[in-house]
């Protein structure tokens, strides 16, 4: 029996089994993020970025890449899809009252405006900006754009999504020799990098307010 636990152990090492089960569950939890932004998706690749650092398998930084790119893009796809039906409908649909509710009145008009200017190049620093996400998506929603043309410029944004992420899970993980001390490093810089912005814009509005005082 000894020999046979062993025999298993060698043939099926833990880590063969964690990249079985991690990089599925990986794929799900981004699909389902992008489809309900509340899941912190890029949370989640920087820790799996962390966790592929001290895997000994070959080309385990790029199966994360892969499967956090394409999960987002597919994700923002079947929410753009669902969207442009919601905007077909004469009801809606719950999915874009989800995006509306997301994209205030103000974010939407700057994504209006910059898309307008800048065109398809807006998409790749939406995904890159916390909380640009979906004022962009609403507003290549209300401009009419297809779906195919949404999908070409998201392709490169999802692309660049995953890799700062990754490399916020690389950093994490090479400081610290024990993977979930780089788990909780890179959540960290995960969560200050999505708040800097809202402080940032916070900080830009009382800066008038103390002027007239």
């Amino acid at each position: 029996m000894i020999r046979l636990a062993a025999a298993v152990t060698t043939v099926v090492p833990p880590e063969s089994t964690q990249q079985a089960l991690g990089y599925p569950s990986l794929f799900l939890l981004v699909l389902v993020g992008a489809l309900v932004p509340v899941v912190p998706t890029g949370a989640l690749v920087s820790s799996a970025a962390v966790v592929a650092v001290h895997q000994t398998a070959p080309f385990s930084l790029a199966l994360v890449f892969v499967t956090a790119s394409l999960a987002a893009f597919l994700g923002d796809a079947a929410l753009y899809w669902l969207g442009r039906r919601g905007l077909r409908s004469k009801n809606g649909s719950r999915w874009l009252a989800a995006i509306r509710s997301r994209a205030p009145e103000e974010r939407l008009a700057q994504a209006q405006e910059k898309l307008g200017e800048h065109g398809v190049a807006v998409l790749v620093l939406s995904r890159l900006v916390p909380g640009g996400r979906i004022p962009v998506m609403l507003a290549c929603l209300l401009a009419g754009w297809p779906l195919r043309r949404f999908s070409r410029g998201n392709l490169p944004a999802c692309l660049a999504w995953a890799v700062t992420y990754q490399v916020i899970g690389i950093l994490g993980g090479s400081l610290f020799p024990e993977p979930w001390e780089g788990v909780v490093a890179a959540i960290a810089l995960t969560v200050l990098v999505g708040a800097a912005p809202g402080v940032w814009r916070r900080l830009r509005r009382s800066a008038p307010a103390h002027r007239s005082n």
